[in-house]
């Protein structure tokens, strides 16, 4: 898929059958290495992203057209591979091609981060964002130092690290929610 230089796009996917991609901590360990390696020539920038048991969640701005496309491919590749090996399986470990949805609404940009980090929440993994280790949650709030988000984005929104805490917080507007489920999973 050609994506648009300079434009967002929230990519995911979950495992085939909706089993699990991640089975044990250093899978996501592994799979953020890989993502930590692949990222800096891949011409993208990552805004948010969760690691999910059975999916997962990238919020990207690309700075090339196919720059999207071959980081989703070169990291889901490599760690299906190293996952079915370690797991002694075969076959695919994905439903398909990982969906791509263009966000073109800072409106919407925003909130998706806010669904992207609750996740974890939602699926009652934790019971607040800051307790789940596999996103980057911590490095919005200034709890965590990293390198896997895009700190201008977030500065543009949230200038204070406060900010976004109250942001995950506040209530949905009812007319806004609406419309914010096309850029969910289930969907």
């Amino acid at each position: 898929m050609t994506h648009l230089i300079g434009h967002y796009y929230h990519v995911y996917n979950r495992g085939c059958n909706r089993e699990s991609i991640f089975v044990t901590e250093d899978n996501y360990r592994y799979l953020l290495q890989q993502v930590k390696r692949i990222l800096p020539g891949s011409l993208i920038s990552i805004i948010a992203y969760c690691l999910m048991p059975n999916h997962y969640h990238f919020f990207l701005r690309s700075d090339s057209e196919e720059a999207i496309s071959r980081f989703i491919q070169r990291l889901f590749s490599g760690y299906t591979q190293a996952f079915n090996k370690q797991q002694k399986r075969h076959g695919t470990l994905f439903e398909g091609r990982a969906k791509n949805i263009e966000v073109s609404d800072d409106q919407y940009a925003v909130h998706l981060c806010r669904y992207i980090h609750l996740n974890p929440v939602a699926a009652r993994l934790v019971s607040r964002p800051d307790d789940w280790p596999y996103s980057n949650y911590l490095e919005w709030i200034g709890k965590r130092p990293g390198a896997l988000i895009d700190h201008d984005f977030v500065q543009h929104y949230y200038p204070r690290p406060g900010d976004y805490e109250d942001f995950m917080r506040a209530t949905i507007d009812e007319a806004l929610a609406l419309k914010l489920p096309r850029y969910y999973l289930d969907q």
